[in-house]
């Protein structure tokens, strides 16, 4: 079984403040594109095993597919570690670049084997969010509302179909530290419940200042795309990837190819994709 995995840009991401739990409140608008990861799932004797095509990636407990995978095979019913099953990943989604390729391939792999052991959608979706906050966005997919931590999500129509150029710059941000820079310019801002908006006001991310003061390429990157004509540019997530949004193909073409000389010399063209889209590429489920 081959499955892909779809990356996702946050067309807008506030930071309301600091949660009592210590995470932070969040707005922000989710939106599938068409760069993807791919997952081959096959059967096999012995302990489960994953691979991956970058060497940068650790294959063992530390990476969300082996956490999928665990926690699918117990709600399958099985007992003790996985097994009779290999997964060989094919790494297109950059790391450490506000994609959300980790847990895309979370819910790839979840999606999978749920079908391999006879998972329902419900017992899936009661494990993503143990998995991570963006993982349950990608049980939707296609344009999402998230609230709270990110994880409370409120699916939106689609948002118009759009071609995106990706700047990748040479360096990746953890989100750890994307959120410790905001709270060293926020001050210890904290969240009040009553204050902060259902809806993003305004396609603005909010970690972009922050890392771009510690990464000057990003806040130099967004300004080319608005100036090539993107209808929106900004970071995605925590970065550091940065994305720009353009009605024509040959736009976005001409887009990149100037952002590529000299500025930021890997990028690539893609599309948004709609929900539609990402639910026909899913492996299908164990019936309830």
């Amino acid at each position: 079984m081959r499955v892909r995995a779809f990356a996702k840009i946050n067309l807008s991401l506030r930071v309301l403040g600091t949660r009592p739990d210590g995470f932070h409140e969040l707005r922000t608008l989710f939106q599938s594109i068409a760069l993807h990861d791919t997952l081959t799932i096959r059967r096999r004797r012995g302990a489960f095993q994953l691979t991956c095509d970058d060497p940068q990636l650790p294959v063992d407990g530390r990476n969300l597919i082996v956490r999928a995978a665990r926690a699918a095979w117990k709600a399958s019913g099985r007992r003790g570690s996985p097994r009779d099953v290999r997964i060989d990943l094919v790494k297109r989604i950059p790391l450490e670049a506000g994609l959300g390729g980790g847990s895309s391939d979370a819910v790839a792999a979840l999606r999978a084997l749920g079908r391999l052991w006879r998972v329902d959608e419900a017992r899936l979706r009661a494990i993503a969010p143990t998995l991570g906050a963006d993982v349950p966005y990608f049980m939707e997919g296609g344009t999402v509302l998230g609230r709270e931590r990110g994880d409370v999500l409120v699916p939106q129509p689609d948002h118009p179909s759009a071609w995106v150029v990706l700047a990748l710059p040479d360096f990746g941000v953890s989100t750890r530290d994307a959120y410790a820079w905001w709270d060293a310019s926020a001050s210890g801002k904290q969240y009040v419940a009553s204050a902060g908006p259902r809806l993003p006001l305004a396609y603005v991310n909010d970690l972009q200042r922050p890392v771009a003061k510690r990464h000057p390429a990003i806040a130099r990157i967004v300004t080319a795309l608005r100036r090539a004509g993107a209808a929106h540019a900004a970071m995605s997530g925590s970065g550091s990837a940065v994305f720009g949004l353009f009605a024509d193909k040959s736009d976005a073409t001409r887009a990149a190819r100037a952002i590529s000389d000299g500025l930021c010399p890997r990028t690539l063209v893609t599309r948004t994709l709609s929900r539609a889209a990402c639910r026909r590429a899913r492996p299908g489920l164990a019936a309830k």
